[in-house]
């Protein structure tokens, strides 16, 4: 049998504890996902294992079976795993032949005679960690365009700050690249000095690490590039490969950069899953990263092409908060780049060519960070994923604010802390009640669930940041107390869990229901304009305020609307405003609200219905209108009346 060599978790789990309960040697869930415990990994590192580490080699024999048993019972089959000699197993019943499966998820394009050349160093661990040192931001910015170059050599990179990085972690890559910037009379920049510190004091071993560094400068200073230079000599020190020679970049430092990436990339790209660099297919990876052979398409494979849209001029209307002079107000820059540039992209331009001051949350490469919304154009949207020419066109202006609802901490950062701690609070994790035929091995209760199941569970939340449908709220910016419809979709989707415990839904549904619950949002169609994420959403918490009247009994003052407005329209035959605002408010009432917009449109025979101005007239007076209906709001003035119509309009199908 073969010997399980990785395991890693991809993205979606849902926390089900089953690979915990199988194997919790190997397996811990935490509160959003599983991770691969760091005593059985090589690089000694706690997370889903993306970075591909090895287990150690004395757990895979003791532990092969049961990961391919917690794999199996893995409801939504994110659990993967590959066996020794590079042979990737999806989960199945069997398993298939080494010649059909892919060691890693990574499109490795025909390079015409070089395809079988670099097949083998193209499988396997791909990963490429970027380091960089910044004080102004020319540094990171340069980290991010040597990532997205990455990408064309079979690479997998990810951009690292130096900031609070742990220096035993460095021994756990096999290829490393440092760029940073020089500070002052040569220091270390500011995220970077801690790093070097603690490097410095622990000299960890570096031997199995290749590594490069381009260092930037300004060579009217004696130490020119000194940051630079101390990395370099401290990872050769260290006994790390030095892959290229450093790059000491000037002031104009594009052109250099440029050239070491062109040298830097092939090489490093030649570095295998073992750590093994392989010099001599150097000029095929060269060939291979600039796409100059031919891409195999006609042997079956598929390169999606690139969309690329024309540049656009706009001008960028930015939101600055300076929270040590607690002043704020919009910086105005005029900017040119391409449509199909990102708002991360033209935030990184700014804060590059303009203000290296300026602050925002960056996503990955792949850009899927939830935390990088802002508000533009009064849209909600994610910076790293959202194309500048999908919001505004040539000669436009852009507007980019912080999200509302949460702490502005600087510029266009804001803390999440609110949403974390509501999450915390409302622990909407799985809490399963033993039930018979259910329980493993060793006697703990285990959820059951179907694909099916898990597909539609899934589909209920299917958005990609809970934290910005709260900022989608028109209510959590004004209302302190609402825990945000960002939360309220978690604790629906665990209310629906097919594994919760009763006693775990009932707290649910309490939870939607009280004080800042569902009911305390407006209007759910405030969240709905946002696109496909808020429609999502909206269409799952009109569901879940559905579920609530029913599983409440239509108690409560929403609920008693919702009744109250039934046996009107069944009174009357009508389902309009009028029945809506009589009922509401009561003969006495309407007086009150007179200059009221609605009453003017009632008054004025724009109702619905369409009928008569005099029969509308008639049916706000006429008896019983609102008496012994609702007492608490009986003869009251209508200040959220639209939430009612809100309710009204997507439930009074049911009457």
């Amino acid at each position: 049998m073969p010997t399980v060599a990785k395991v890693w978790i991809e993205e979606d789990c849902i926390t089900c504890d089953a690979c915990q309960d199988i194997l919790p040697e190997v397996f811990e869930v935490t509160d959003d996902t599983s991770y691969i415990k760091a005593d059985v990994r090589e690089d000694g590192s706690f997370d889903r294992n993306i970075g591909f580490s090895s287990i150690k080699n004395e757990f895979r024999a003791e532990y092969s079976e049961l990961i391919e048993e917690a794999a199996d019972a893995c409801p939504v089959e994110i659990i993967k795993f590959e066996y020794e000699g590079g042979v990737a197993e999806a989960v199945a019943e069997e398993v298939a032949p080494a010649a059909e499966v892919a060691a890693v998820p990574v499109a490795v394009a025909d390079v015409g005679s070089d395809a079988g050349v670099l097949a083998g160093v193209l499988s396997g661990d791909r990963s490429l960690a970027i380091f960089f040192g910044s004080q102004t931001g020319n540094a990171a910015g340069l980290a991010e365009k040597t990532a997205k170059l990455a990408v064309a050599y079979g690479l997998e990179p990810t951009v690292i700050d130096m900031d609070a990085y742990d220096q035993s972690k460095f021994a756990s890559h096999k290829r490393i690249l440092i760029i940073t910037s020089t500070w002052g009379e040569g220091e270390m920049p500011d995220n970077a000095e801690e790093l070097w510190n603690a490097t410095s004091a622990s000299n960890p071993s570096l031997s199995g690490v290749h590594y490069s560094v381009c260092a930037i400068g300004d060579s009217s200073y004696d130490e020119f590039c000194k940051a630079g230079e101390d990395w370099d000599e401290k990872f050769a020190a260290l006994g790390a490969t030095r892959i290229v020679a450093m790059k000491m970049c000037d002031v104009d430092f594009d052109e250099p950069w440029s050239q070491w990436v062109a040298e830097v990339l092939p090489r490093i790209a030649c570095v295998d899953s073992t750590g093994v660099f392989h010099e001599d297919l150097v000029e095929a990876m060269t060939a291979y990263g600039a796409g100059d052979e031919d891409d195999g398409a006609d042997e079956g494979d598929f390169s999606p092409p690139s969309i690329l849209h024309a540049p656009i001029s706009l001008t960028m209307r930015i939101f600055r908060y300076d929270p040590i002079m607690a002043q704020s107000g919009y910086d105005t820059i005029a900017v040119a780049l391409p449509g199909h540039a990102t708002i991360e992209d033209a935030l990184v331009a700014v804060k590059r060519e303009a203000d290296g001051s300026l602050t925002f949350r960056s996503g990955n490469i792949a850009g899927m960070n939830p935390l990088t919304g802002v508000k533009a154009n009064g849209r909600i949207v994610p910076a790293d994923t959202t194309r500048i020419c999908d919001l505004v066109g040539n000669g436009s202006t852009l507007t980019v604010e912080p999200v509302p609802g949460y702490e502005v901490l600087k510029d266009l950062m804001v803390s999440y802390d609110r949403y974390d701690i509501a999450r915390v609070d409302s622990k909407p994790w799985l809490e399963a009640d033993p039930r018979q035929g259910e329980r493993l091995a060793s006697g703990a209760p285990m959820g059951v669930m179907n694909s099916a199941d898990a597909t539609s569970l899934h589909a209920l939340a299917d958005v990609g940041s809970l934290q910005l449908i709260n900022a989608m709220s028109d209510t959590y910016d004004v209302d302190n107390v609402y825990s945000g419809p960002g939360i309220a979709l978690q604790r629906w989707v665990r209310s629906q869990d097919p594994r919760s415990g009763d006693s775990h839904v009932k707290k649910m549904f309490g939870l939607m229901q009280g004080k800042g619950g569902v009911w305390d949002e407006a209007d759910i169609s405030s969240i709905n304009r946002h696109g496909i994420d808020g429609s999502q959403a909206a269409d799952s918490l009109y569901a879940a305020r559905a579920r609530l009247l029913a599983e409440f009994k239509f108690s409560g003052k929403s609920g008693r609307l919702v009744k109250a407005y039934s046996r009107s329209v069944k009174m009357s035959g009508n389902v309009n405003e009028t029945t809506l605002y009589r009922s509401v408010l009561g003969p006495l009432g309407l007086g009150s609200n007179i200059m009221n917009g609605v009453s003017l449109r009632m008054m004025l025979g724009f109702t619905r219905n369409g009928g008569p101005l005099m029969r509308g007239f008639q049916g706000m007076l006429v008896p019983p209108a609102g008496i012994g209906k609702i007492p608490n709001m009986f003869n009251g003035k209508v200040a959220n009346h639209h939430q009612v119509v809100a309710i009204f309009n997507e439930l009074d199908r049911r009457f």
